[in-house]
């Protein structure tokens, strides 16, 4: 087991250990407790997909940095919707929810999709009923806090919000928007009032003693985002991706950017190629950047063997990527952190 793992580990010397650096988990932010949950639950003799349940299921309940679970990240009706997913790398079976109203436990809904269905992504209202169905109290997600942050925006003329190219003009005013009678193009000039802390979720990977991989996300989305909008997160490839003949990966930052990249498959294909997780990190931040060059977003890969790595693209105010990892040759979980490219 674990202890056994761990003796090992102590025993080899750093040249070596590679061999040895199993189990690991890798979980994106500096979101401690989580990555010390999921930890537990491999030392405990849960599976991957267990770790990567609570452990993600620990950031819904502490609500990690207002991007995860309830009372964060109001849309522009005032409501906390939910997206998460988790995937199983020895079946390549997904369950995913997205746009999950009124349900706190979003990556256990998720997990329920594959228990107890053959699909792979269920939505909205319809997504709350099936979670009420597998036992998941419907629970109020607005908070005093998410009430507030609505307010502010409200106040300040709905600024910044997700609208292009429509009237009244979106820099100015709340709407109700509409398509003008010709389309002027006009550059997205609320981009840039974006702070980088608006998508934040948290990702995970988690690869057992055998290299059996899983990986999840939970997010609350892009604050203030249009109702019915769907981020990465929920998407198999985009927000994170598990292969147990590879690896697995996961995704962070500008949702709507990123998923059009299926950043998380890209990466894993990479590490199935031999790449660095480092090195396929930094490949895929590469290839968005081509497009976006000013693009919010992060990416943790780790491979089989144990290896792992993480890229994040460069921005102002943006410079460094943190995550956890632990692994028997950490003594705990452990923040790292990774300049941008």
């Amino acid at each position: 087991g674990m202890a056994v793992l761990l003796l090992l580990a102590v025993l080899t010397s750093a040249g070596a250990a590679s061999a040895v650096a199993l189990p690991v988990v890798i979980n994106t932010w500096a979101f401690r407790k989580a990555a010390e949950t999921a930890w537990r639950v491999l030392e405990l003799g849960g599976s991957e997909l267990d770790a990567v349940e609570r452990g993600c299921g620990q950031c819904e309940i502490d609500q990690c940095d207002g991007s995860v679970g309830y009372g964060g990240s109001p849309d522009e009706s005032g409501e906390t919707t939910l997206d998460a997913m988790i995937m199983d790398g020895n079946t390549m079976e997904v369950g995913a929810v997205a746009g999950l109203r009124r349900v706190k436990n979003a990556i256990g809904v998720a997990r329920k999709v594959i228990e107890y269905t053959k699909h792979t992504l269920l939505v909205g209202e319809s997504a709350s009923l099936f979670a009420v169905r597998m036992g998941f109290p419907y629970e109020d997600l607005t908070t005093q806090k998410s009430l507030s942050l609505y307010s502010e925006w409200l106040n300040q003329s709905c600024q910044p919000n997700y609208w292009k190219n429509v009237v009244p003009d979106s820099s100015k005013s709340c709407g109700p928007y509409k398509r003008p009678e010709k389309v002027t193009s006009e550059e997205e000039h609320t981009s840039s009032q974006r702070s980088v802390h608006n998508h934040d979720t948290i990702g995970m990977v988690v690869i057992g003693v055998s290299g059996t991989v899983a990986s999840g996300t939970s997010t609350n989305g892009a604050i203030h985002k249009i109702p019915g909008r769907v981020g990465d997160s929920p998407i198999a490839g985009a927000g994170s991706y598990a292969d147990s003949t590879a690896g697995g990966a996961a995704a962070t930052g500008d949702g709507d950017i990123m998923m059009r990249f299926l950043p998380s498959y890209q990466a894993v294909e990479y590490m199935r190629m031999g790449t660095d997780p480092t090195v396929a990190c930094q490949k895929v931040i590469s290839r968005i950047k081509k497009y976006a060059p000013k693009f919010f977003g992060a990416i943790i890969c780790a491979n089989t063997t144990g290896s792992y790595g993480a890229a994040c693209n460069k921005i102002p105010g943006f410079t460094q990527f943190h995550f956890m990892v632990s692994s028997p040759l950490l003594s705990q979980p452990t923040e790292q952190v990774v300049d941008c490219i």
